[in-house]
């Protein structure tokens, strides 16, 4: 009698798991639009705490100044806050640079309409209507020269200065990052330059002259000053009477 076999009985076997199907790569142009826009939020969440952090911290260098670095040229500033500083430079940067710092919201339009009809005669000199909030935000925040790039970051960045730093931080931060001479930022740094004392004792003319020097500080100086400084200092030091008088900085009192 031969050999029964007896077959075990086979384990039904597991039904083996499908492979995942491979993940689909988004279209590059997606992926670009994902990495601008991340790009995009970062820049305004950053922007954002940068500017919030300098409305209580002094901004402790700039592009201009680290130019001057890398040119040899050295950075002098001392930092003086706005009730410190004698009043009259405040209303000579108004009566220079900005007769309705306290009226906008940091751009002056009629400024801007009156430098854009001047320069539309083709003169030789060119007119600028930039605010004092307008040249803190370039300033503090970028870096100089123009192009249309450049002017839009400014227009940016001086929305959020006006609405987070409000008109006295900017005219202190202003006082004391403004370019006053070679290598010298900051109307304190420009009083012991030119006057050989600090900004808390500036007269009235001496105001008038510093003012006279911030358009074009690497070519002017405000000590013994010839030419258009000095009739443009004197004619500062008028205004700075009628800013006193017509409440001009009444928002920086």
């Amino acid at each position: 009698m031969g050999d029964e076999r007896h077959d075990e009985p086979t384990q039904p076997q597991a039904p083996q798991a499908a492979e995942p199907a491979p993940r689909r790569r988004k279209p590059l142009r997606r992926r670009i639009l994902g990495w601008i826009a991340t790009a995009i939020l970062v820049f305004f969440l950053g922007s954002l705490l940068w500017v919030a952090a300098l409305r209580l911290i002094n901004p402790p260098i700039t592009f201009t100044m680290i130019g001057d670095v890398i040119g040899g040229h050295g950075v002098a500033k001392h930092w003086m806050g706005l009730s410190r500083i004698d009043p009259s430079m405040a209303r000579a940067a108004i009566a220079a640079e900005d007769a309705r710092f306290c009226e906008h919201n940091g751009f002056d339009y009629k400024a801007i309409a009156a430098a854009a009809a001047r320069n539309a005669t083709g003169k030789k000199r060119i007119r600028g209507g930039s605010t004092i909030s307008q040249q803190t935000a370039k300033n503090v925040f970028l870096w100089q020269g123009g192009g249309f790039f450049r002017k839009g970051l400014e227009a940016y960045f001086t929305l959020l200065i006006e609405n987070i730093w409000g008109k006295r931080r900017i005219m202190e931060v202003y006082l004391n990052v403004a370019e006053t001479g070679i290598g010298t930022y900051g109307v304190n740094a420009g009083a012991m330059r030119y006057f050989k004392h600090d900004a808390s004792r500036l007269s009235q003319r001496e105001a008038a002259l510093i003012a006279a020097v911030l358009p074009l500080p690497k070519k002017r100086a405000a000590i013994d000053p010839r030419g258009f400084t000095r009739r443009y200092g004197n004619s500062i030091n008028r205004r700075i009477t009628v800013v006193r008088g017509g409440g001009l900085d009444a928002c920086l009192r």
